[in-house]
């Protein structure tokens, strides 16, 4: 459904103080994005900052989300906590630059600031010449927590079904530690950002 169009960067530059991201990809706002006034409904927000993680995780070659041990253990993220603050409307038809502009680990989680800014066609994402400019066109920022978990799960017999039948049973999921090798690629991309 959203189609990107953009070089991404995981690389950092300095112009006037500013640096790139860690990490930008841009996307067409479609219809689906938007409420019946055109404009990208507030929720929406955190798909795109939701998309644009995924992305910078298929570029690190890595699936963060669904990973599994050596065991068989399912262990995932989910978002624990999300801090938008909305400064533009974003409306259908435009294309918007999604970026990852820090990243903090912590032992069992990973700290996302986030920034959606307005894409101009005259500028690449790679290209921070025009930064001021940039700077005015910020739609929104967020500051995203996700925490590492892994499922518990229990396999039961189904009560209306041969006995020897079994489903899995979800039980509540409990936080565990970041992964190593998914915390050493994070930590790599921000080793060559802060050092390009």
């Amino acid at each position: 459904m959203i189609k990107n169009n953009s070089k991404n960067t995981n690389t950092v530059a300095s112009v006037d103080g500013e640096y790139t991201p860690l990490f930008t990809r841009n996307y067409n706002v479609y219809i689906n994005h938007t409420d019946a006034g055109g404009i990208v409904y507030h929720a929406n927000h955190l798909v795109f900052f939701e998309n644009c993680r995924r992305d910078w995780f298929g570029e690190l070659n890595l699936n963060g989300y669904f990973l599994q041990t050596d065991d068989g253990e399912i262990q995932h993220f989910v978002v624990s906590q999300a801090d938008l603050q909305y400064k533009k409307a974003i409306l259908l038809d435009e294309v918007i630059s999604v970026r990852i502009d820090k990243v903090e680990l912590k032992p069992a989680s990973i700290i996302f600031y986030q920034s959606i800014y307005r894409h101009s066609p005259d500028s690449l994402s790679s290209d921070y010449a025009n930064s001021n400019a940039n700077a005015s066109s910020l739609l929104s920022s967020g500051k995203i927590v996700i925490a590492c978990v892994q499922n518990q799960v229990k396999t039961k017999p189904l009560s209306n079904s041969k006995a020897d039948t079994a489903v899995a049973s979800a039980t509540p999921m409990r936080p565990i530690r970041v992964p190593k090798h998914l915390r050493d690629a994070i930590e790599q991309a921000i080793h060559e950002q802060l050092n390009a």
